[in-house]
């Protein structure tokens, strides 16, 4: 076929893809729809026009469209990696950690269900042996949830909700195209209907192979556009070969699943990229991927479409019957999950609850998209399938995909407004006029500046100030006078305001290079926990995220454990600088939003209402400070290291935007401010870096800093330090329940403890002990200790205490001291203290 006449063809369908989107916008249609229609329309109109006597003219071009050489490895190899990476890289993996478990569950089991349910039905039903049938339950198990999300963030709907339904429907993709790998196998093959154990035997070495090989792969790309630091392009260049490899690899020098060293590698860049890319890399990396995305679907939507007519033309009724089979089936295995799974997962407490229209409006958003397609073009394009299994299974798969397109597309947003699911509810309403509000005061204080530097006339500058003034007078009172907002309502607006101006702050110094790059995207997690907790429960949920955000979190204590047992210490090493930066970070941001309280929620909201957040705000930045107060006492010098270098990074970015301006003013020409920004960049790379933090040599640092072991000598300083371990707890966590038999004694290097006994709570501090009264009683006593703020903990169990009283009289004499504050006279311990020496 003549290269020009294709390249023609292609560039008309970048053409119709780029009419489709502003059409769809138009027609308040799903994108997917318009092209499927738009597709089936060239490719029905290209087979009239090759069929026609009315003119001869248009036939090269009608031939040329319906003969294109594209086989079924081009949607193998060239489109699904390109979605699926794509996908990988725009979702919140931080976020999505929280609900790794109803994404998981929901994610294998829905494709199970459907897989079985659709494939056990045709075969029941048809005369296409159990491979074929599961084939095509695996083809059309996958989703395209891109409808039903952008519908939900219209709604206002919660974001855990569309995250879960997000993640859930990309590892469904996964399985279900490992699955689709597994069957094409066995059609390929000739084997009619597989055992359990031939599935058995092979899809383990798929999934693992795939793993491994995607996580290899992502590591050697990372670890080389980390050298290329300073060239941007050579950074995206390589983040474009990184799929098409890895789905390679895996697939033929491995053995294992593509798509699985596909997702693998584009999980691995999405979490490791942020830290080891600059910002600015990394959103053009970002935004070239959604570009090749929304071309590879695109094209596929169209490609497909041009097939439907000719797949169709001879279409049976017993097929058309079919073809309702698979969607009565698709239908039972969703309803199966979101009616009986989902609502398990929910009384285990691992899944959001999920209202019954949210649930309906789910089902029947389920389309299928252009993963379906690509799969279906690719039996249907195979020559190593036979024929009349590749008829049916193009037939099945495609109808069922215009039916959810078509038809449930079509009417998707009326199913919505049937549901009540577009009404706002009144905290929503407020908090629409409450944006109204503040970004009008933000225009106002920015005309200010503006008018201002141009010097405009008086007279006019003050006529557009007060007719601005009167419409911002007017969004204020809006805000003000929703009667039928209650108060703990206006508190919630206020916190969700405060996270999301913490969330504009974090943005914008990561811009600025004030925070470092690799921790800018947790932070911005912590924000968004944060907005969410205020909206799904208030002031009690905004302090709840804002616990868990300055807590110790699993990673750090399977890391404190490798370090206390077998003496594994980078984990924790890196985990700790990690904390150190975040601690410091989040102090600089906190500080930062006190203006917006006095200036943005005291005018909305009144003085309660700002008085209330500030002393929330108060309190979370004093969390912070007892925090990184505890660091810097465990590692005396790392912090200050890290406040030196975020000095040095901020004086750099001022320095590069002087040359920015210099040159922009022709100050000085492209070559001198190429070697400047050259030297800025050389200079970055030290700074853009962290100090080393040695855990291991801390020990000795931390342990000095207690009064309770200033007697000791060196060598008895070296025996604690081996027998002491350190427990990290989180505010409100339990350290000794109240029924459990005490073996060790606390010493608490950070934070704050309660304990309860048989008289008032007792509160502990930094350098003081507890634990030792219950060992050293002759009947011990019954204690509970609870942790009050984020500490550090160094734990000494009973034998290596006892050896301690022997050597140290100060240690002796303070815990003398506690009985008595505690009202246990110190007679009743003399005869298990060891005697003074004089």
């Amino acid at each position: 076929m003549d290269i020009v006449l294709i390249t023609t063809i292609i560039a008309s369908f970048f053409l119709v893809i780029g009419a489709a989107e502003p059409l769809a916008a138009r027609l308040k249609l799903p994108y997917s729809v318009i092209l499927a229609v738009l597709g089936i329309l060239i490719g029905a109109g290209a087979a009239f026009f090759l069929r026609t006597e009315l003119t001869d003219a248009l036939n090269p071009v009608a031939e040329a469209i319906l003969g294109l050489p594209i086989r079924s490895n081009v949607f193998l190899y060239v489109f699904l990696p390109t979605l699926l990476f794509q996908a990988t890289l725009g979702m919140d993996l931080r976020r999505m950690v929280d609900d790794w478990v109803p994404i998981l569950v929901l994610a294998v089991v829905a494709v199970v269900v459907a897989t079985l349910s659709v494939g056990f039905a045709l075969a029941a039903t048809s005369v296409m042996p159990l491979v074929a049938c599961l084939l095509v339950g695996a083809i059309v198990s996958t989703t395209d949830p891109s409808a039903v999300i952008s519908i939900f963030r219209s709604l206002s709907a919660p974001r855990r909700l569309a995250r879960i339904i997000e993640g859930e429907s990309l590892l469904n993709d996964a399985a279900a195209i490992a699955l689709f790998g597994l069957f094409m196998g066995f059609v390929m093959l000739g084997i009619p209907d597989p055992t359990f154990l031939d599935a058995l035997t092979r899809f383990p070495l798929l999934i693992l192979g795939g793993v491994v090989t995607g996580w290899a792969m992502a590591r050697a790309a990372i670890w080389v556009m980390a050298m290329f630091f300073r060239y941007e392009h050579a950074q995206i260049s390589i983040s474009v070969a990184l799929p098409y490899l890895a789905y390679i690899v895996a697939e033929q020098s491995v053995g294992a699943s593509g798509v699985i060293a596909v997702v693998v590698a584009g999980l691995t860049l999405n979490l490791s990229g942020p830290g080891r890319l600059s910002p600015q890399s990394w959103a053009a990396l970002r935004e070239i991927w959604d570009m090749l995305a929304h071309w590879a679907g695109a094209l596929i939507f169209i490609l497909a479409a041009l097939l439907i007519p000719r797949l169709l033309e001879e279409v049976r009724l017993t097929e058309i019957l079919l073809v309702g089979v698979v969607v009565l089936a698709a239908f039972f295995a969703r309803a199966v999950i979101l009616y009986g799974v989902l609502p398990l997962l929910t009384v285990m407490r691992v899944s959001p609850a999920v209202e019954r229209p949210y649930r309906a409006a789910i089902l029947w958003g389920g389309l299928r998209g252009a993963v379906t397609l690509a799969l279906a073009l690719a039996v249907t394009e195979s020559f190593r399938v036979p024929v009349e299994v590749k008829r049916l299974v193009g037939i099945l798969a495609t109808g069922f995909t215009l039916f959810t397109l078509i038809v449930q597309g079509t009417t998707l947003r009326s199913v919505v407004r049937w549901l009540g699911l577009d009404q706002l509810s009144p905290l929503d309403v407020a908090l629409s006029k409450q944006v109204v509000a503040v970004a009008l005061q933000t225009v106002r204080e920015d005309m200010a500046k503006t008018t201002e530097n141009y010097e405009l006339s008086r007279e006019i500058v003050r006529a557009e100030a007060k007719r601005f003034a009167e419409r911002l007078d007017e969004a204020v009172a809006e805000a003000e006078k929703s009667t039928e907002i209650l108060d703990r309502d206006r508190v919630t607006l206020g916190l969700i305001a405060l996270a999301g101006a913490e969330r504009d702050l974090i943005i914008a110094r990561a811009r600025e290079h004030k925070l470092p790059s690799r921790l800018t995207q947790k932070l911005l997690a912590d924000a968004d926990r944060l907005i969410e907790g205020a909206r799904a429960g208030g002031r009690l949920g905004y302090r709840r995220a804002a616990r868990r955000n300055i807590g110790y979190g699993k990673r750090f204590r399977i890391a404190v454990m490798l370090h206390n047992m077998v003496g594994l210490t980078a984990p924790l090493a890196r985990l700790t600088a990690d904390r150190f930066e975040v601690l410091l970070s989040r102090r600089l941001i906190l500080r930062d939003l006190t203006g917006f309280i006095d200036g943005r929620i005291r005018r909305i909201h009144g003085r309660r209402v700002a008085d209330l957040l500030r002393d929330l705000l108060a309190r979370r930045l004093e969390t912070v400070e007892t925090a990184l107060e505890g660091l810097k006492l465990q590692y005396p010098g790392y912090a200050e290291e890290l406040e030196h270098r975020f000095i040095r990074r901020t004086a750099l970015r001022l320095e590069e935007r002087e040359y920015e301006a210099m040159r922009a003013d022709g100050l000085i020409g492209s070559e001198l401010h190429t070697s400047l920004s050259q030297e800025i960049g050389s200079r970055a790379g030290e700074v853009e870096g962290r100090p080393r933090l040695d855990v291991a040599l801390q020990g000795k640092d931390l342990v000095l800093q207690f009064p309770l072991f200033a007697d000791l000598d060196e060598k008895a300083i070296k025996r604690l330090c081996k027998a002491l371990s350190t427990r990290y707890v989180n505010a409100e966590e339990t350290i000794i329940a109240k029924d459990s038999t005490v073996k060790s004694v606390y010493f608490i290097a950070s934070g704050a403890v309660e304990l309860f006994s048989a008289g008032p709570p007792i509160r502990l501090g930094r350098g003081e002990m507890f634990g030792q009264m219950a060992l050293l009683m002759p009947r011990q006593r019954r204690i509970e200790v609870k942790a009050i703020a984020p500490t550090t903990l160094l734990v000494l169990d009973e034998a290596d205490f006892r050896r301690l009283l022997e050597k140290s009289p100060t240690m002796r004499q303070v815990v003398r001291a506690s009985a008595e504050k505690r009202g246990i006279a110190p007679a009743r311990l003399i005869p298990l203290l060891p005697p003074d020496k004089d």
